[in-house]
């Protein structure tokens, strides 16, 4: 029982690196950097800031981020109308932000990155929270289009949402010159 539960680990690890490798590479980018910032892993503006105004972005994206704690704490088990205000309202002004950095253009990648952030509890929240900060004005029209195509069908009204916790945490790796491998 226990190297079939590791292979289906296994396996569901690999089709997690699978759909990261498909994300775009400023998707993939913004990704790594959001994680390092919303799990405290590394320096980002050490490591992603490359001008004034990334660095502003980072600085933005740190105060915001700082409400993870408190989000991951307060998520419910069930999905009653008394959880909308203390879930919805924090997580909605996060994905706001991060939808608004133009970066995560799809609900696929930004399912990914939330999945890691706040943990699995938080996917029966991800469908209301990316179609309300994909709707608000503050999103051009056409990357409010883009958004909100993007998600579908199956994914806005699925009845029942898996608790496995995602196995892979993309992280910054350091570019290796083909002449320093070994051959």
């Amino acid at each position: 029982m226990g190297s079939r539960m590791k292979a289906a680990n296994g396996t569901m690890t690999l089709a997690e690196m699978k759909e990261f490798a498909g994300f775009a590479a400023s998707t993939q980018r913004y990704i790594r950097r959001s994680l390092d910032i919303g799990l405290d892993r590394d320096d980002a503006m050490l490591r992603w800031s490359r001008d004034v105004v990334e660095a502003a972005s980072i600085r933005a994206q740190a105060r915001l981020y700082s409400r993870l704690p408190d989000i991951r704490m307060t998520m419910p088990d069930g999905g009653g109308l008394e959880s909308v205000e203390p879930v919805l309202g924090p997580l909605l002004t996060l994905s706001a932000f991060d939808l608004g950095q133009g970066r995560l253009t799809t609900f696929a990648a930004y399912r990914f990155l939330y999945e890691r952030l706040i943990g699995a509890e938080v996917r029966p929240w991800l469908p209301a929270a990316f179609c309300s900060a994909a709707a608000l004005p503050h999103l051009h029209p056409e990357l409010r289009r883009t958004l909100l195509q993007s998600i579908s069908e199956a994914a806005a009204t699925a009845s029942g949402w898996s608790n496995r916790q995602p196995g892979f945490f993309p992280k910054w790796v350091e570019k290796v010159e083909a002449a320093a491998l070994p051959h």
